[in-house]
Formats: structure tokens, C-alpha cells, sequence
């Protein structure tokens, strides 16, 4: 989701009181504004509520409120380990002790992957389409996104009429809320309807304020409903074909419910179109003013925990991008402390107890085929997405996390026996709605099997965070037990020296096929130290623990290599050349905590290879380069 901070237009922190009496937040709160609509999707203001998530354009005369669901992916149920791959595993690390890569890789790509290869993407659900008859000629502009209230709202006049409209999703009520009000009797008027870019999905009017949308992604896998009501106050909505007219009205709320058949990674039992009806029957029966407030209360016990002041400057009182034009911006120190907050408000709204975690994009996507196919990437970005979770006191987003794992654990397993005829549990580098552990794309990058060794680290570090024993006890040692009982499994010596070694794997996602890429290593002591800790608090598998502290004192170290750089392989053959946008070989240093300052030469050394690496990258990289530095 940091990919999402760095795409998304960056945030600003002024509010007015605009003509026609509509007035802003309060000045203290976070604010992202614009004197202008959003042109493109990554312009646009994200809402969300964990699971449904809206875009709002803000355009006066034909608005788009484009909305994702969670649980709306290709694919259906589906394991995707390769039955007798460890079969292979021999041969594979012959080849690569022997120096052919190239040969190894072809045989993964034969014998040791997923089937099928890619995993499944994340979907786009449909779009609201407002238009507002005669607004074309708005003036007195300004679209805006509270992030202390989470609200979307947009502003301008017509005719000397003030418009404005409010987008929340709210999560006490799992509705998207649109809030159309003019400040003349009877100015309200617009029609609505829903779209989708899924071939198979029709619209359909229920009653005379009621829509329903619904589909199916693929003939076996998830289906998908949302149903839209409008609720005016004076004026009358009534039926036009496949879209409502609103007319005469002096304000009109719009309640979006949208959901598919999704209730596990192997549970498609949901009934949509059933489900968002009882869902807007019971928003409905409030009124617009009991849904916000209820809103903003809900998202307030979360965000408004943490406040973060560094200074202003006249540089707050431009738009949000007009600040980001500007070639010089370390006269705004406000712009960095928005952009903290913008990071905490992202994953509140994409990511809260009963939703699945935070993707690549968190909840948002516009795409049938985003980037990456906006999954989670397990190498770094999913766990990056929650660095802000326990720090900026945002603990009850990582409930999601925590039921995912649950699942991978199950997954994760089969592929444990599958692909390495071993105990425990493992994850690569990827997965998705349907908890694929397998390794998947190409051997160059897929065959990394670290993702449970992190996600171990991650419940320790929680624990660390929370102090709660019977969290250790009942959710997070299990699973670090079994992550560790899987490592013991597959380590084996290397031929040249007497070190445990990890393989075959990738360093992320650099040099391809390897034996004993120097992430691996960090990860498995790591997961080793912290299960041992946590078996001694927990005074239970006193003989296990012991296990582990003996193998992970066999793993072959860190090393410094000829230019001084910290090695990102077994042997030295860094090259001081690449900036590559991974530094996977300084996750010990961050966000792990093997490399510290009481082991000077190899700090010195991880820096030397950040030198090497440079300041580029994307925006994710950027964002792991300045928690290194």
C-alpha cells in the first residue's frame, strides 16, 4: 500500500470557509484539497471501510464514484502446489553448487512450479454515475478528503446555488454514503446509474429507488452484487430504465451495499444479492445524519489516537498541488507530517477486523489487469504496508494479517510436503484471495520460501508491541513453532564450508536461482531466536528451542565483501554497479534486527551497500531506503 501513498496525488492541509455557506473542517485537521476535479483514476479521493472502497472524482456535471470490494478476484478455490516437486530438489541444488543457473532455472521452471504459474488478480466492482443536468458551469470550486473524518466532500455553485456533496464508507454500517445537498429548495436533480467492466453483469431497477448490479468474474468463481438506493428529501426519485431520476429535491442520500460469495479462501457458500439487501434494508432505516456521525465516530477512536506537528508555512495555504509543483519543498514541513497521516489514514480505510488485509493497492483498483495483479507480494510490500500499523497505534488493522496467516498456515503446509517433503509450513514470494504458497511466475524470482520465516518475525513483533501473552500462547507461537519446524527441514550444508544453508532460493528479486541468498539466512535466525524466546516465556518445548539455537548457530553469517559492501549472496560477487530497487540482503538491519550498531563493521558495510545502490527507485524502495538509512 505505500505504492498507493506514492501514486495517489500527495496531501495538503488547508481549509476555508467557501462562499454559499458551506463550511470545512476545523483548520487543525489533516486535509488533502484541490480547486480542481480529478481527470485521472490516481487523482481521484479514496474512501473505505476495510472491504468496500470508493474513488471519488468530485466532477460537478458528471461525477464517477468507481468502488472495489475485497473479495472480488479472479479465480476459485484452488491449491496451487506441485504434487512430488521435492522430487527435483537434489538435482536443483547439484545444478546450482555446479555454477549453472541458467540450467536449474529451466528445470524449476519444468518440475518445481505452481500450477497454474500466476496467481489471480484483484478486481475492479463497477462505478456510480452521477449527472447533474446544467452544473457544467460550476464555479467557486474545491473538492477535498478529511482524513480525520474520512470523509470525501466536494463543493461549487451554479447559478448562485451551493452544492455539496459528502462520500463516506462506513464500517459500523458497511455502506458507501453519497450526500447531495444544494442550499435552494428543490435544486437537487440528477440521474444514476451502475457500471461494470466485467462481460458478464447486469443492472437491473428493484422498486422505485433501488438498483442492483450484479455478475460473475468467471463461471466457477466469485460472484458478485450491489445494490444503490436513494433516499430524497422533497422532490421524488422514480425509475428511468436502468437508472434512477432524482428531481425537485432539497437533498438526496445515495447508500451503496456490494459484496460477492466469498466466506474463506475455500468457501464460496455467500449469497450477494440476498446479503446487500439486508445490509441497505438496515443502513436505510437510519438517517443520513445518525450514518455520519456514527461514521466519524468509528473512525475517530482509530486516527485521531495520533497527532503529529512539525511546524507550518505559508506554503499550507496552496492547493494540494500547487505545494507538490513546487521544486522546493523543505520550507513545508506540514507536507511530511500529511503524509504520516494520509499512510494511517490508508490503512484504516483498507483494513479493519472481518476484511482481508491490505493488498498492493489496498483496497482500490480500477483495473481487470493492475499492476502485479495489485496481490500480495510477500518479499517486502505486504509486510511494509503494516509498518505503520503497531507504531502509529493502529493495532486492530492487523487483525486482518492475522486471519490471513491462519489461512496460509493450511495452505502452506501442502506445499511444505509437496515441494520439499518437509513438516511445518511455507510461503513464497506471492499470494492471493485463494492463499497460494507455491512458488509462481518464473524461478528467477518466485522460488523464495522466506514468507513464513517473516510473517513469524511479524506475530513476535506484535506480541512485542502488545504484551499479550495469550495472543503468544494461542495464535502467534504455533505458527512460529511450525515455520521453524519447516526451516529444520531444509537447510542443508554447504559443500564448501560447514554452514546451514538455505536453497534453492532468490534473493528478492536480484540474481536469480541461488544457494544461500543472505535474506534467507537473517530471516531463519531471526524466526529461530524469536520462537526460542517465545518458548522460554511461554516455558514450554524446552528440547525445541534448544534445537534451534544450535542450527541457527550453524547458518552460514553475514559477510562482508571486497568493496566493503555487506554480500547480498554467499559468495562475494556484489557489483557495486547495480542499483537495483531490492536490498533484500539489509533486512537484517531493517526491519529486522540482527545488524545493529553493537556489530559496527557490518552497519558500516550496509551502508556501504546502500551507497552503492543509490537514492532511485520506486516509491516503496524509496520508502525501505529511508527506514535503512
Amino acid at each position: 500500500m505505500l505504492n498507493l501513498i506514492h501514486t495517489f496525488p500527495s496531501i495538503a492541509a488547508l481549509t476555508l470557509a467557501l462562499p454559499g455557506g458551506v463550511t470545512f473542517a476545523h483548520t487543525e485537521d489533516p486535509i488533502l484539497w484541490y480547486d480542481e476535479p480529478a481527470e485521472y483514476w490516481t487523482e481521484a479521493l479514496p474512501v473505505g471501510n476495510g472491504s468496500l472502497g470508493g474513488m471519488v472524482f468530485g466532477k460537478p456535471a458528471t461525477e464517477r464514484v468507481q468502488f472495489n470490494h475485497d473479495t472480488l478476484w479472479t479465480g476459485t478455490v484452488h491449491s496451487y502446489h506441485r504434487d512430488g516437486a521435492y522430487e527435483v530438489l537434489p538435482q536443483l541444488r547439484k545444478l546450482l553448487w555446479e555454477g549453472k543457473q541458467r540450467e536449474a532455472e529451466a528445470l524449476a521452471m519444468d518440475s518445481f512450479m505452481s500450477i497454474p504459474l500466476r496467481q489471480m488478480s484483484y478486481q475492479p466492482f463497477g462505478d456510480l454515475v452521477f449527472h447533474f443536468p446544467g452544473h457544467e458551469a460550476a464555479e467557486d470550486y474545491r473538492r477535498e478528503l478529511n482524513l480525520a473524518t474520512a470523509i470525501a466532500t466536494t463543493a461549487y455553485t451554479v447559478d448562485g446555488v451551493r452544492f455539496q456533496r459528502e462520500t463516506f464508507s462506513s464500517y459500523p454500517a458497511d455502506v458507501l454514503v453519497a450526500r447531495i445537498e444544494g442550499d435552494r429548495h428543490g435544486a437537487v436533480e440528477f440521474s444514476l446509474g451502475m457500471e461494470s467492466l466485467h462481460d458478464v453483469s447486469d443492472v437491473i431497477a428493484v422498486g422505485e429507488d433501488q438498483l442492483l448490479l450484479r455478475g460473475h468474474v468467471n463461471a466457477e468463481g466469485i460472484v458478485f452484487a450491489a445494490r444503490v438506493k436513494v433516499i430524497v428529501e422533497g422532490g421524488k426519485v422514480s425509475v428511468s430504465g436502468n437508472k434512477l431520476a432524482v428531481q425537485g429535491a432539497d437533498a438526496a442520500t445515495v447508500i451503496l451495499a456490494g459484496g460477492t460469495n466469498h466466506r474463506g479462501f475455500r468457501d464460496l457458500s455467500g449469497e450477494p444479492e440476498v446479503e446487500t439487501g439486508v445490509i441497505l434494508k438496515a443502513a436505510a432505516r437510519k438517517d443520513s445524519g445518525s450514518l455520519r456521525a456514527a461514521h466519524i465516530a468509528d473512525h475517530g477512536r482509530m486516527f485521531n489516537r495520533v497527532s503529529l506537528d512539525l511546524g507550518s508555512s505559508t506554503a499550507a495555504e496552496l492547493s494540494t498541488h500547487d505545494r507538490l509543483r513546487r521544486e522546493d519543498k523543505s520550507d513545508d514541513p506540514a507536507l511530511a507530517a500529511l503524509l504520516f497521516q494520509y499512510g494511517r489514514y490508508l490503512l484504516i480505510a483498507s483494513s479493519r477486523p472481518g476484511s482481508q488485509p491490505a493488498n498492493l493497492q489496498g483496497i482500490w483498483n480500477d483495473l481487470r489487469d493492475p499492476s502485479w495483479g495489485s496481490k500480495y507480494t510477500m518479499n517486502i510490500n505486504f509486510e511494509m504496508n503494516y509498518w505503520p500499523a503497531q507504531v502509529t497505534n493502529l493495532s486492530e488493522s492487523y487483525e486482518p494479517v492475522l486471519d490471513m496467516i491462519d489461512e496460509l498456515v493450511i495452505s502452506g503446509r501442502e506445499t511444505a510436503r509437496a515441494h520439499y517433503d518437509a513438516d511445518g509450513w511455507v510461503l513464497h514470494h506471492n499470494t492471493d484471495i485463494w492463499r497460494g504458497t507455491a512458488p509462481i511466475n518464473h524461478a528467477n524470482h518466485g522460488i523464495w520460501p522466506g514468507g513464513g520465516a517473516w510473517l513469524g518475525f511479524v506475530l513476535w513483533e506484535r506480541y512485542r508491541f502488545t504484551r499479550d501473552s495469550s495472543f503468544l500462547r494461542e495464535r502467534a507461537y504455533p505458527v512460529m513453532r511450525e515455520a521453524a519446524e519447516f526451516y529444520t527441514q531444509i537447510l542443508i550444508e554447504d559443500p564448501g564450508s560447514d554452514w546451514l544453508i538455505s536453497g534453492p532460493s532468490n534473493s528478492p528479486e536480484h540474481g536469480g536461482l541461488v544457494m544461500g541468498p543472505t535474506m534467507d539466512h537473517q530471516l531463519i535466525r531471526s524466526l529461530f531466536r524469536v520462537t526460542s524466546k517465545a518458548a522460554e516465556i511461554l516455558e514450554t518445548d524446552e528440547d525445541f528451542a534448544a534445537e534451534l539455537d544450535e542450527i541457527a548457530a550453524r547458518i552460514a553469517p553475514n559477510q562482508i565483501g571486497q568493496y566493503g559492501q555487506l554480500q547480498e549472496w554467499l559468495e562475494d560477487r556484489d557489483d557495486p554497479a547495480i542499483d537495483h530497487r531490492h536490498v533484500s540482503h539489509l533486512w537484517g538491519v531493517f526491519p529486522g534486527d540482527e545488524i545493529t550498531w553493537d556489530s559496527p563493521d557490518l552497519m558500516e558495510a550496509a551502508k556501504q551497500s546502500l551507497n552503492f545502490r543509490g537514492d532511485g527507485g520506486t516509491g516503496w524502495a524509496l520508502a525501505w531506503k529511508i527506514a535503512l538509512w
